[in-house]
């Protein structure tokens, strides 16, 4: 049969992106010595050379699914990358796996255990002959309790939920955790989310974030701090916003470096 998609093209142009996207296929996601299965996302991607009317999509599906049974890591990532460049003859590849990211919590008082939930993307580019840019991405909620609402009023103080948009790119990703990032960005906000809380743990939570009142802006910042001392970022840009409570718009703060 007549390979259309492999005719030579006239135009002069090479296509810096061309692929395929919200592919959903279930991953096997691996975090240090813990896996766990997800339903991923997934944006996939190659340069193209200008002189090629198109490229080889079916090739990249192809990629995908050979990978659903096997666990991947970070590192994996580059040979994904490594495996398209090859395969679809190019010199540049790009990957976005989005999945939900679950965590054992312990509920501060009672101790019971239960699964928390953030939003996770790993994003990959690898130029050949290079080594992969990869940066983690990262939506983690907590809670926050504003102080200018404590300070004013003779009783109480509103809170909200509040959530820390994080990408964060590495200098070395061979040993990068997810939980341990997503565990230092949550301490950030006046108190942790908690899918199950008994009483005792709800009013140790709610005690906690009085006792920590914090505006965007604080909360911003104290995750700037907390990024600024690990030593294998390269860069990071965070997004703080706050579901306020009694407004009907919210309140966000964001910073990169």
């Amino acid at each position: 049969m007549t390979d259309v998609q492999n005719q030579p093209d006239l135009r002069g142009i090479k296509i810096q992106k061309t692929g395929v996207t919200k592919v959903h296929l279930p991953f096997l996601i691996s975090d240090g010595d813990k896996i766990q299965q997800v339903a991923a996302q997934i944006r996939f991607a190659v340069s193209l050379a200008e002189n090629l009317r198109g490229t080889h999509m079916s090739r990249l599906t192809e990629i995908l699914t050979d990978w659903t049974s096997r666990p991947i890591r970070i590192p994996d990532v580059e040979k994904i990358l490594l495996e398209a460049i090859d395969k679809l003859s190019t010199d540049f590849a790009a990957i976005t796996i989005a999945f939900k990211f679950f965590m054992e919590k312990f509920s501060p008082v009672s101790e019971k255990i239960s699964l928390s939930v953030v939003d996770c993307e790993f994003i990959g580019e690898l130029k050949r002959g290079d080594r992969m840019k990869f940066t983690l991405g990262l939506v983690v909620p907590f809670t926050s309790l504003c102080p200018c609402s404590k300070e004013i009023s003779d009783f109480g103080a509103h809170n909200q939920r509040s959530v820390c948009r994080a990408k964060l790119t590495f200098k070395d990703f061979e040993n990068v955790s997810i939980e341990k990032f997503v565990r230092l960005i949550e301490a950030q906000g006046s108190a942790e989310i908690f899918p199950l809380l008994k009483r005792e743990d709800e009013k140790f939570v709610t005690e906690t974030a009085y006792q920590n009142p914090k505006f965007v802006e604080d909360i911003l910042r104290d995750v700037v701090i907390a990024l600024r001392g690990e030593e294998n970022l390269s860069a990071f840009a965070v997004e703080c916003e706050n579901f306020e409570s009694i407004h009907n718009h919210n309140a966000f703060a964001a910073h990169e470096e």
